[in-house]
Order: structure tokens, then sequence, then C-alpha cells
């Protein structure tokens, strides 16, 4: 049985809506986010700040608002893709939002679905509502004139219209009292035109009658020069003194405000349907406009496709509209929606990239970027980098909910695409800025005389040390001396010691200062040198002089030097630790030896050591340590963590008899060394804070040590600070500022972007290589002419820097596109397994001709990469069909070509040569879409014909390698992705979000039988999944879910799949289900309508053995009294269920 849950909701924008939804306040954002739909309120410096989530059973595909008659506040009209309808609003009885009204359209089946989207028009008054949701037919509804009723929508009557491809819909501003709507739309699916068309809505003088939208109901038709053409603006009446006058000799009228705008690719159009009369203009710059939102009645924001911002300007002289003109005042995302806030600021919905908010300015037509709502939608591909295991060559991946597995995803459009990078963390939330301070090289709390909590802070810097005091209401001071400290040093360390003692290490000497008197009670020099390194408890300071000098310093009464060790030329001190713990020893690293020593403190002697470079690092070397109990004690011993230079931190578990180290473990945290601070907790352990370009929390969860992202990308050093005004915070310093902040105990999603400025379409993570290979496509704009490129990138593994050169693809005389890029071991020349980038491409024809290129579609392009780690061409293959997927089998390529799945040997005959021959084809009912491959099974993802496994029979006897189809998925099904998932289980997701559990009959009676895959669990996710990708987890023997794949969707979703122990599954599927009769939703649509398969061919009734986490962790958020009846007959008891449902929770 199968479970899904998400890891990054969805978070695409593609609807919303500026309402007024509460009484007596400002009109708020409502966004629509797939099946959510988020309240957001500005404030007063003009960022949007988010109040209030609503959770829908469905995916969002139409919002409206509506006004009733003499009501405050708006109505919510939403619709989703399932045809289920609902209005909400502020309940003035309950005083809080509620469902208003909820319908289902019960269509009729002949129907068939517009063809470019559902939409919904609105008139002016919010009275009026028309919906278009299938091709030639529009649902008109309106608000209830009847007292009682004035919240009630009333469902008037569904009209068919000739027009059958229309593009937009808009309500006009009329003065008569009866609403006219304008259609543009297209005559012919083939030809593109534009043609404009209104028609009266009502066909009486009450508006209770609708009109039959026929020919002779029409008021105006034109055609439209512009084929183009996709846009249409109302235009308002405007103020008092723009009122409309009228002209009763239609020969001398002119266009007055309260017409509208045909907004083309090259021309615009203002159409005044009382007088008649048009104003055209033309662009100076042709473009693809996608988005529109009114500024005030005369100026109107336009985004086009290429994320440039135009501002519509109607030119007036007084009510006479004189001409439109189009000026750029920016660049945004690629808009999906445009709401126009009010003062000034513009928000920028998009599906395509981030969405943003804007401050605008007309007298200099511009617009200031001042917040960003980051997404991370389209997902195109996505791959996963495990940051842990990095001692051995295992494929098992470590869980997502260990933060050492981090999903990289190749997201947004063109110049909106990006690296995201995905990783369970925790958050940083900023108490308050305490300066402005560049360079900060280390922090250190220290109490003061009396104190009974931290209240002093101290900065150390290259030259200098400030230091300041707290006081217990927050007041914050900087002081000039504190008692007999020196200033005018670097510190290296300043603690506290017991008998209100403070020890400070300069680079000059070390100091002993009694607090209560202020004096220096002891000092201790180097003779000559410097302290280049230093750590103290409060027994011992062990020190480094010059990095060359080792010293065991005794703290007593005075500072007493016990034993020295000159390490001469053989080796150099790179980092020192005590451990808080065991006060006789201490842990040092080597620089030249790259080596780690655990010494007694009295002799300096080793008790332990260990060699920590890598066969493919000679040069790596140990930077800091941090040895401490992590671990609850009943769970095991102290562990020590090493940062070494190139990123990687090294951890091993330590006897607590004979500090012997075991249990080696390597993860990757960066490109350069983490400084390691050690966080204390309750109970005698710690917390180790890893400040680095990806900043970890260590710390114990659920019986294993987890590395979660810290949302503080920029620290640099970190210091506990427990004071009473800012209790268990941390001080952090970036490059900039030192910030008070307090960690989050909570886990959450953590996501880092790296603008690419290109769509990233393939993804392939090579662990041999430490990189990943991009196949990305760009585009521009010259000459008014769109330009497209596509390439193949190489860049780090953390921080995504690009490795050597683009290698372009060919752009002339046809453009080649990247369609699929992975990696690859296969053997060189001499037999020996080498990583490889395989790249499949095809060509775009975009004029027929004769030429002899013709019959090449596509290439395979096998890359290397160099000792300088840039890629180049090994070998090349033309090919006959376009390659949309590759896959590996062994050391053969598999390749999907536009009709023919084909199977080819590789033999490489040097290092840029290889020959790659056909061994077998098979050809798929219509189209392959994705590869998956297990063993010699290879399964097909069909665009119309669902799964097909087909299977690999090496030669015999003398006969060619053959592919056999051995199974099939008999059914309609326009699949997107497809991985195997375990055994005889595949994976496969479609078009319209279905998520199918394929298993092959191996046991089956009769041919047919073993020949047909059966659905063993089905489920509607509600948005496209764009990826699967295969994991395989170490779990425990009683975890309840065990992950097998991750998954990326259009929306910006990521979800973890998984398969249910036997022992939970039957209670698992009823908890859902009493679940689903208990939880309400905004809309009260039916859980099991929303999550039940649906295709063309048929609808389930639900969920089939299926489990959709994020509906379960719903049971957390309901009260005890629904909770008990949830429980009830059920088994378990309340506690047991809310601890089952926290367990699953945290593994995401």
């Amino acid at each position: 049985m199968a479970y899904i849950a998400p890891i990054h909701r969805p978070n695409s924008v593609r609807h919303a809506l500026r309402v007024n939804l509460f009484p007596n306040e400002e009109e708020c954002l409502i966004i629509a986010k797939t099946n959510r739909l988020e309240i957001w309120k500005l404030e007063e410096t003009g960022t949007l700040v988010h109040t209030d989530t609503k959770a829908v059973n469905g995916t969002i595909s139409i919002l409206q608002k509506l006004r009733p008659r003499d009501s405050e506040t708006d109505l919510v009209f939403v619709g989703t893709d399932r045809f289920h309808y609902f209005t909400w609003g502020w309940n003035s009885l309950v005083g809080e939002l509620d469902t208003v009204d909820s319908f289902f359209d019960i269509h009729e089946k002949h129907m068939r679905d517009a063809q470019s989207q559902d939409m919904c028009a609105v008139d002016p008054t919010g009275r009026f509502m028309v919906v278009l949701l299938w091709e030639g037919v529009i649902n008109v509804l309106r608000m209830h004139t009847v007292k009682s009723k004035r919240q009630n929508l009333h469902w008037m009557d569904q009209i068919r219209v000739s027009e059958l491809f229309i593009k937009c819909a808009t309500f006009l501003h009329v003065e008569t009292g009866h609403p006219k709507i304008a259609f543009l739309y297209q005559t012919q699916t083939e030809i593109p035109d534009s043609q404009l068309v209104t028609y009266r809505l009502t066909a009486d003088d009450k508006n209770t009658e609708v009109s039959r939208f026929e020919i002779r109901d029409q008021v105006d038709r034109m055609e439209i020069e512009d084929p183009g053409a996709s846009m249409l603006i109302p235009v308002g009446r405007g103020e008092e003194d723009q009122k409309r006058y009228i002209i009763r000799n239609a020969s001398t009228a002119r266009a007055q405000l309260g017409g509208l705008i045909v907004v083309g690719e090259t021309r615009l159009l203002y159409y005044d349907d009382a007088a008649k009369t048009k104003v055209e203009a033309g662009l100076q710059e042709s473009s693809i406009f996608v988005a529109w939102a009114e500024y005030d009645v005369s100026h109107y924001f336009i985004g086009d496709d290429y994320g440039v911002m135009w501002l519509l300007e109607i030119l007036l002289d007084g009510a006479v509209v004189t001409g439109l003109q189009m000026s750029k005042i920016g660049t945004t995302s690629r808009a999906s929606t445009l709401v126009y806030m009010g003062n000034n600021v513009l928000f920028v919905g998009s599906h395509y990239g981030d969405s943003q908010v804007f401050q605008f300015d007309l007298s200099t037509k511009s617009l200031y970027l001042i917040q960003t709502l980051n997404s991370i939608a389209p997902i195109l591909d996505l791959n996963i980098m495990d940051m842990g295991n990095r001692e051995g060559e295992g494929q098992t991946t470590n869980e997502y909910s260990s933060g050492q597995a981090r999903i990289v995803t190749g997201s947004g459009v063109y110049k909106d695409g990006s690296l995201r990078s995905v990783r369970s963390g925790v958050g940083l939330d900023d108490v308050g800025v305490l300066a402005d301070m560049e360079d900060v090289r280390a922090l250190f709390p220290l109490q003061s005389y009396n104190a009974s909590k931290v209240d002093t802070l101290v900065v150390s810097f290259l030259m200098e040390t400030r230091i300041f005091t707290f006081s217990p209401a927050g007041e914050i001071e900087e002081v000039e001396e504190f008692n007999g400290m020196i200033f005018k040093e670097q510190t290296l360390l300043a603690r506290n010691l017991p008998n209100s003692r403070v020890l400070q290490v300069t680079t000059t000497s070390a100091l002993l200062i009694d607090l209560e008197s202020g004096v220096v009670v002891s000092s201790w020099r180097p003779v000559e040198g410097q302290i280049t390194n230093v750590a103290a408890n409060d027994q011992w300071v062990l020190l480094s002089v010059d990095g060359r000098i080792l010293l065991s310093i005794q703290i007593q009464q005075d500072l007493v030097r016990v034993e020295e060790n000159d390490l001469e030329e053989k080796d150099q001190v790179a980092c020192i630790h005590l451990p808080p713990e065991y006060p006789s020893i201490g842990v040092i690293g080597f620089w030249k030896s790259g080596t780690i020593s655990i010494i007694d403190l009295k002799s300096l002697q080793s008790i332990q050591g260990e060699a920590l470079r890598r066969k493919d690092n000679n040069a790596s070397i140990p930077r800091d340590i941090a040895l401490a109990q992590i671990l609850p004690p009943h769970l095991g011993g102290p562990t020590l963590l090493v940062a070494m230079e190139d990123g990687f931190v090294i951890t091993f578990s330590v006897s607590k008899t004979d500090f012997a180290l075991s249990g080696r473990k390597s993860v990757v945290l960066g490109t350069r060394q983490a400084r390691l601070q050690l966080l204390p907790r309750s109970g005698g352990i710690y917390n180790v804070f890893a400040a680095s370009e990806h900043p970890s929390l260590v710390y114990a969860a659920e019986g294993r040590i987890v590395y979660s992202a810290v949302t503080a990308d920029d620290a640099t050093c970190v210091c506990p600070f427990d004071s009473e005004a800012y209790p268990d915070s941390v001080v952090v310093a970036t490059e900039k500022e030192v910030k008070i902040s307090l960690i989050d105990t909570e886990r959450r999603t953590h996501v880092q972007s790296l603008p690419m400025g290109e769509t990233v379409r393939r993804i392939a993570y090579s662990r041999t290589e430490r990189a990943f290979g991009l196949g990305c496509i760009g585009r521009q704009v010259r000459n008014n002419r769109e330009i497209i490129t596509s390439s193949f990138k190489l860049v780090d593994e953390v921080v995504f820097k690009q490795l050597g050169n683009d290698f372009i693809l060919d752009t002339s005389p046809r453009v080649e596109m990247v369609e699929a890029v992975i990696r690859a071991e296969l053997p060189d020349s001499y037999g020996i397994p080498v990583e490889r980038f395989i790249v499949g491409t095809s060509y775009i024809d975009e004029e027929q001709s004769m030429t002899p290129q013709d019959t090449i579609r596509g290439r395979i392009l096998v890359l290397g990469v160099d000792g300088k780690r840039a890629p180049y061409l090994v070998s090349s293959r033309n090919l006959k069909g376009a390659c949309r997927c590759l896959g590996v089998m062994g050391d053969k390529i598999v390749a999907a070509l536009a009709k023919t799945i084909v199977l080819y040997s590789y033999t490489e005959t040097s290092s840029t040569s290889a020959e790659i021959k056909k061994l077998a084809s098979y050809r798929p009912a219509t189209y392959p879409i994705d590869l998956a491959i297990e063993g010699n099974i290879i399964a097909v993802a069909d665009l119309m014909k669902s799964t097909t496994l087909v299977e690999y029979k090496p030669p015999v006897d003398g006969q060619k390698a053959t592919l056999v189809e051995v199974a099939r998925h008999y059914e309609a099904f326009w699949a997107t992705a497809v991985s195997h998932v375990i055994g005889e289980a595949w994976l496969e997701s479609d078009t319209q979000g279905n998520l199918l559990v394929l298993r092959r009959n191996i046991t089956g009676v009769t041919a047919q039988d073993k020949h047909s895959m059966e659905v063993t669990s089905e489920f509607n996710l509600g948005e496209m999944v764009n990826k699967i990708r295969k994991v395989s987890v170490e779990t425990s023997e009683n975890a309840i879910i065990i992950p097998r794949a991750f998954l990326g969707t259009t929306e910006g979703g990521v979800y973890l799949f998984g398969l249910i122990a036997p022992a939970y599954q039957d209670l698992l599927i009823r908890f859902q289900n009493r679940l689903a009769d208990v939880v309400e939703t905004m809309g009260s649509i039916l859980f099991s309508r929303y999550r039940s398969f649906r295709s063309e061919e048929r609808e389930s009734d639900g969920p089939f053995r299926f489990i959709d986490g994020e509906f379960l962790e719903r049971f957390l958020d309901i009260d005890e009294a629904r909770q008990l009846e949830v429980c009830e007959g059920l088994g378990p008891d309340i506690e047991a269920m809310r601890n089952l449902v926290e367990e699953l929770k945290r593994m995401h």
C-alpha cells in the first residue's frame, strides 16, 4: 500500500485577488496555490505579510470576487478542476470566514473542455458572473436579489454560443444597468485570427432572463487586425470630470472612456462601444502579453511573456480618448497574474518563477522591488544529492529528514530559471541586530561578577576586540574597558572560570583576570612567536605558538606551564579543541600529515590518532574540531566532529573508556571548512552549529544524528547567549552585521536558490565528479527576433559554481535542443569504469527543406570531465529520431527515440572517440515519454498508452540481441513519468495528476494474465508530476513508511512517496476514512472526490490503497472532541494516534 506526503508544498501562483474580506479593514490579497488559499495583508512599508491559509479539497482553477448588494465585504468565488464551485466570505454571525455556497457542475459527458482555459468574468457591479468551462457553452450566474438570500449565488442558465475558441471574455462598463459582455475569439484552431463580438447578457429589462447569444443578439462584431491579440481590458467611465457626454450624430462622435482595449502582439485598439468608434496605435516593439492590472482609469500595468512590465496609458483630452501609449517600466518574473494593491504597490504572481512585490513611481515610470515570495515552480527535473555516506561507494541514500539528503531541482522557465536546493532544516529567527560590523573573527559570551546569566559579549576582530554589555531589560552598551581585558589585539579565546575569574587569550598573551577586583592576577607570554591556536576548559589551557610548539598550561591560582612539545619541522598544529566533559584530554589536528590526535594534557602524549585524508584528496587539512555528547548518553557515547578544509565534516564515535575512534562517516557541507561551535542543551548534551556556505545544525533526533540546514546563509561564526533579556538565544556574526537570534525547535523545509537565467531542463548528478550536469535552454530577443540556444553545463555540487565552459549545441542551420541528460559509469579504452555524462538531443525543424541533414533528427552525445573539471566531447551518434530520454543498462545505453526504443553498445577507442552501435530495438504504442530501468527490464512510459515492460534478451547461439515486451498496462493513460518501486512494482504519473502503482502479475494463470499489469494503488495528486526519482533508504525494522521515491511537480511541489509496512496498512486506511468524515475544509468538498482517480475514460469513488500524509496531519489541528470521534472504534487511543501522526510528520 502506498503513502505520499509533501516535502515542499506547491507554491506556484496562477491566481490572485485584491479583496475586501474583513469588515472595517483594508483590502487584503488572496493567493491561490494549487489546493491552498493564502491571505496576505499589506503593511505600511509596502510589504505583504502572510496571515492565514485555507485548505481546499481540489486544485483551484478559478478565483473571482463578487459583491452582494448592501454588503460591506466581498464574496470570493472559487472553482476547482473537478468542477466543484463554492463561495466563501465573512460570516458576521459567527465572526469568521465561512463557506456560503457550494455546488457541483454535473456536466454532460459529450461536452468538450474549453481549448484555452477555465475562465470567469464578473461584471463591474459584482453581481453577474459568466463561467467558461466547455467549448461553445457558457454558464451565467448572479447574486440573489431576495433580501434573505443576498449572500447566495443563483445559477441562471447554461447557454450555447457559436464562438468556440474564446481567448478572452470581459464585461463592459455600462450606464444602462443591463450587463454587456465581450468575447475575443478565434474562428479556426489551425489559422490564427482574432474576432471581437459583444452581447447583451440579459434579454429582458429586469435582467432575469439570459440572452440566447444568437446572431441577432449581437451588439457589435469586428475583425481585429492583429491575429495574436489575446487580451481584453475593460475601461471604467472615470471621475465626474471625465464622464461621457452624448453626441447623437455618430459621424462626429469621438471615443470616450467606458469602452475596452484589445491588446495585440503588434497593435493596440481602443473601442468605445457606445459611440461605435475606435482608436488604434501600433507598438514600437512587439511582444506577447499575458497579464494586466488597473492602476487607474487611464493607466494599466501589462506583463509580457519575457518578464518585461509595461505601462499602458490612455491619452485623454478631458473624457475623449486621443491615443494609446506603451512604455517599459521594469523587469519582473514572467507574470501569471497582476494585482494592484493600492498605495503604488504592485503584486506580480508567477507560475514561472518567484512572485514579487514592487513599488511603482508614476512620475519616473519605474518599478522598485521590495519583496520576493520564493517559488520553485515549475520543477522540470530533480535529483538527489546525498551529503552523507562519503566514505563508501554504497548507493543507499540517507533519509531526507536527516538533513543529509539534499534535493536539487531545475525550476523556473527561461530568465526565471534556477537551481534550487531543498533540504530539511531549522529556522533562525532574528530577535534584533546588535550592530553593523564587518570581518568578525570570533564571538565569546561572558558573565560579569555576581551575574546569574550571560550579560557580556566579546567580539573579536583581526586587529582589535570590542565588548558589549547587556542589561536585564535588554539595553546594550559598548564599553571602553572591561576588568583589565586587552582591547587592542585579536582575542582568540575568552571564557569564564570558577571562582569569579575570566581567561582571555590573545595572539600575544594569556591573562587570568579576577572579576571582583578587575585585576589581572596572572599572565603568560611566549618567549618568541605568536599564539596561533588555543582551547581551554576550567582546569587547562592548550595552545600552540607559531603552529610548531604545543604547550599545556594548568589553571591554578596562577597560569602554570606543565608541558611543552616542539614539533620542529615534523608537522604543524592546524586546530585545537578541549572537550567540556573530559577535562584531562585534548584533540589536535595537524597540517602536514592531515591527522588528528587525542592527547593527554599532562604529558602531551597521544592516546589515539587517526589519518583523515581521503584517497581522492591528499591535501585536505583538519581546520576545526568538536568533541561532545550529541546523542543522549543511553543511546551512545560522545561524537567527534572534524571540519576539513575542503568542506567535509568527518564524524567518529568515541569510546568513553579509552577514547578509541570508530564508525567513521563523512558529510559534505560546503567547499570550505566549517566552523564548529558547541551549543549546550539540558541533560548534558550538545548541539553543534557548523557555519559554512550551507550552515547546518547538528543535533540528536529519534536516536540518530541529524544535519539540518539553517536559514542563516551568511553566518561566519556564532556563540550561545543565554541572557536575561534574550533567553536561549545565539549571537550570529555575518559578513556585515552581528545579530541575536533564536533557533527554531521544529524542523522545516529549507530552500536555497541559484539563478541561472535560463531554463534548467535536465539535471544529472555525479557523485564521483562531485558535480551536476545540466541541460539548459536559453531564450533572448534580439531585433524583435526570438533566439533559442541550448547547452550542457557542469556545476559544482555545493555552491553550483560553473566548471569549465558551456558545451553549446548546434544553432545553425537548425536549432538543437537538449532533451535528456544522465550520468553513467562506462568502460574507457582500457576497460576501466569512468564517469560520463550522456546527452540526448533533438533538432527543431522550423522550415521543411530537402537537405541531407533533414534525416538527422537528434543526437546522442557522450561527454567526459577532464582533470580541470571541464566537460569535453568523447563521442556522438546521429539519430533519425529525436532522443527524448536516456537510460543505462550495465555498460549499454538505452535511448527512447521519437517512435522507437533502441539499445546501443558503447566501446571507447580512445579518450576522445568511441563507437556507439545499435544492438536491439522495440517499437512502443505511440511515443515514449520516460524510461525506468531495473536489471534487464525497461519500463517505457508511453504518451497515450501507459506503461510497457520490455525485457532485454542477450544474443544466444548466434542470434541477435532482442527487446521483448513482457507486460503492459492496458489502459489509455497520458503518462509523464515512471519509476521502479520494488520487486515487480512500478510507479507512474499522468497529465491529469494521477498516480498509479502497477504490478507485474508474474504468477498469473494464463499468458494474458501474466502479460497484464494490475493496479495495486491509485490516487489523484492534483498536480502533474514531471519527474520521479527512485531512492533506496535504510530504515529501522519498526519503520511505518519505507521511502521509495521523490516526486517533482509542475506546481513546485516535492513529494515523498513510500510504501506502508504491512502491520500499519489496515489502521492507516481506516484512520484516513474516519478522518475524511470529520475534517471540514473550505468549500465542503469531499476528500474522496478530490483524491479519486480521474481520466477521460473513468473516474473512481476515492483513493485506492493510497494514504495522503498531508491529510493525516490535519488530525493534529482539530479539537480533542473531534479527535475522539475519529479514534472511536479505531483501536489505538488519541495519544497513540497523535504520536503516530507526529512520527509520520517527522519523516519530511
